[in-house]
């Protein structure tokens, strides 16, 4: 069974979004999550996520968002994962308002971010993208091809 966590960020403007954390080695390991929902989490989501919703036009499926050390150690995430800060999220539109290159291009082009990293996939589509966010003065608008 795959273990699910749901977390309720509120955005802005009184928009609450929820997003589900999974994992199925979380589930086989007990790995219990914070669910303390930081002021990096907020910031991330009112700067990049709601940003890109709106011009998306509708949900976006939210792959991964915060992970607790433990989570992030057992998947083999990288010891500095922004995810364990709460500073950054994977995407997958899977609903067809936009494909996730175009989603990439949207955040290159008009937000401001640290990190966002091409997922695997091809030359034409990311299987998702990863984006992180530190704050106005930190973020290196870096992009990245994994």
């Amino acid at each position: 069974m795959v273990g699910k966590i749901r977390i309720l960020v509120t955005i802005c403007g009184g928009i609450t979004s929820a997003a589900y954390i999974w994992s199925q080695k979380e589930s086989r390991n007990a790995i219990s999550f914070n669910h303390r929902i930081s002021s990096k989490m907020k910031l991330i989501a009112e700067e990049v996520f709601e940003p890109l919703r709106m011009w998306v036009g509708g949900p976006i499926k939210i792959n991964s968002f915060f992970r607790s050390p433990k989570l992030n150690k057992a998947i083999g995430g990288s010891s500095k994962s922004q995810h364990c800060h709460g500073q950054a999220i994977d995407l997958d539109d899977t609903f067809g308002r936009a494909t996730n290159a175009e989603m990439f291009n949207f955040i290159r082009e008009h937000l401001n971010f640290d990190q966002m990293i091409w997922e695997f996939g091809d030359d034409d589509n990311p299987d998702w993208v990863h984006v992180s966010y530190v704050n106005d003065d930190d973020n290196r608008n870096r992009c990245l091809l994994a």
